[in-house]
């Protein structure tokens, strides 16, 4: 019989499957972070600096000097009160100066210790901790808070967070009101909200920024150094090797894990880290310090004072989490080697520039003569006397930067015969700019035609180290 030939049918091969198409969010939810209360001594320092910023910030438009407010940047008047001093829009320099210096400060903190601003003097942290201050005092510490939130509304729950938020609110309209009170003189400014007679601007800024300190150190906190704070994303350009930043020692920490207090870390095979999470609780920014530094990082040093706690507790040395070098960390330097390197020259010559800017800033205003003087021509033309002399007319912008009232004598030179034909003396009052016309003559010689150069000397008549040379032309028809 004959075989039959078996017909194979090829089989084409499955489809290959196609991918599912998975969405992913570019925006993380923000997940509320609720940070435990922590003491220890970066903790206290941090309170040092939130009481005397803000003695500072709330207490210096209320203090007085010579019968004014101490400090008042006055911009209905264009006169910046300082203390004895008085700028103009003119000493702008002063600003581009003050600018300059708090770049070189940064730059050299930066360069020294990290984001040591950030951690205590910023002014989004020493709201957000004030803040949350408030809201330990009223819903208590971590653990409390997160039960609270998790409870359905009762009229325990609406009582707490109402007041809490009325006791948020009121720091923000103090905030925001001093704030006005720096531009506005601050007693009026009180008056005027008595009164309910503000004016639209300060009504403006008063409530803007007292949103602004409301929404962010109520509710935004790490946010804003997270995402808004341009200084966390360039941080890293200041830094090198020798700069203290806020290390977890992973040499000595690893492998990390949960033991008795008795127990035989060596035996168990495990390092320092006791892996209880509390750096991580602790952090107000809500990172883990054992992942390596991070731009989030704000170097409040939270966790450095609550790990030396729990070192202390279980019997360990302190510093698994502390201050200190990357150099360090691997070259193993004591804290002589550490600050030996800190000093290096690049935070000396930051600290020479700022120094030498500071001094120069400082002296500047001691130096310079509290008089200005601006000399204008009338554009009209020369006019003849009757003794066929000639004469120029001039405003004199005088401007007198000082405390006090001066007396002001005029003197004009530069040309032969040349005398004033106006009145030579006259007052100007503190801190108050005069128009003071001038008319001068002189007797046409032959020789002299067009424009000749002149000099007007503006001087205080009981002190000669006041005084001011400005030059201007008298005009001669030819």
């Amino acid at each position: 019989m004959r075989a039959e030939k078996l017909k194979v049918i090829p089989i084409a091969p499955a489809p290959a499957a196609e991918p599912k198409e998975v969405e992913q969010s570019l925006y993380q939810a923000r997940k509320k972070i609720y940070p435990r209360t922590v003491k220890g001594w970066f903790a206290n320092w941090r309170w040092v600096m939130v009481f005397l910023t803000q003695a500072i910030f709330y207490g210096l438009p209320w203090l007085n000097w010579n019968g004014r407010q101490a400090v008042l940047f006055n911009l209905e008047e264009r006169k910046f009160h300082i203390f004895g001093l008085i700028l103009w829009p003119q000493d702008f320099i002063y600003l581009s100066a003050l600018l300059v210096v708090s770049a070189l400060s940064l730059f050299l903190f930066t360069a020294i210790a990290g984001r040591l601003f950030c951690g205590y003097a910023c002014p989004q942290t020493v709201y957000s901790e004030i803040f949350m201050w408030i809201e330990r005092k009223i819903e208590g510490d971590r653990a409390a808070r997160l039960r609270l939130d998790k409870e359905p509304l009762s009229l325990r729950k609406f009582g707490l967070k109402a007041a809490k938020h009325g006791s948020w609110i009121a720091v923000a309209g103090w905030t925001g009101f001093s704030f006005v009170g720096y531009f506005t003189p601050i007693r009026s400014l009180g008056q005027q909200i008595i009164a309910t007679g503000l004016g639209p601007w300060q009504t403006f800024w008063i409530f803007f920024y007292s949103f602004a300190t409301y929404g962010q150190a109520g509710f935004m906190r790490e946010q804003v150094c997270k995402y808004m704070c341009p200084y966390a994303r360039f941080q890293s350009s200041m830094f090198d090797t020798d700069t203290l930043i806020i290390t977890y020692d992973t040499e000595r920490g690893e492998p990390r894990g949960a033991r008795g207090k008795k127990a035989d870390p060596k035996a168990l095979g495990l390092g320092a880290c006791i892996d209880c999470g509390l750096c991580v609780e602790v952090c107000p920014t809500g990172i883990d310090i054992r992942n390596g530094l991070q731009y989030e990082c704000i170097a409040c040093a939270a966790c450095v004072d609550t790990c030396n706690q729990v070192m202390d507790k279980m019997g360990y040395a302190k510093g698994l989490v502390r201050y200190t070098t990357q150099y360090a960390i691997n070259n193993k330097l004591d804290r002589h080697g550490i600050w030996k390197r800190v000093l290096r020259v690049r935070t000396l010559i930051y600290v020479t520039i700022l120094l030498a800017i500071i001094f120069g800033v400082a002296l500047s205003p001691a130096l310079r003569t509290p008089l200005t003087v601006d000399v204008i021509r009338d554009c009209g033309m020369p006019r003849m006397l009757d003794d066929r002399a000639l004469e120029n007319v001039y405003r004199l912008q005088v401007m007198n930067t000082d405390e006090r009232p001066h007396h002001y004598v005029i003197e004009v030179s530069g040309a032969k015969g040349i005398a004033l034909s106006s009145e030579d003396e006259f007052d100007v009052p503190s801190a108050t700019t005069r128009a003071v016309p001038a008319r001068v003559r002189v007797m046409p010689d032959p020789g002299q035609s067009g424009s000749v150069p002149i000099r007007f000397t503006v001087r205080e008549e009981h002190d000669a180290s006041i005084a001011v040379n400005e030059k201007a032309v008298f005009l001669i028809p030819r």
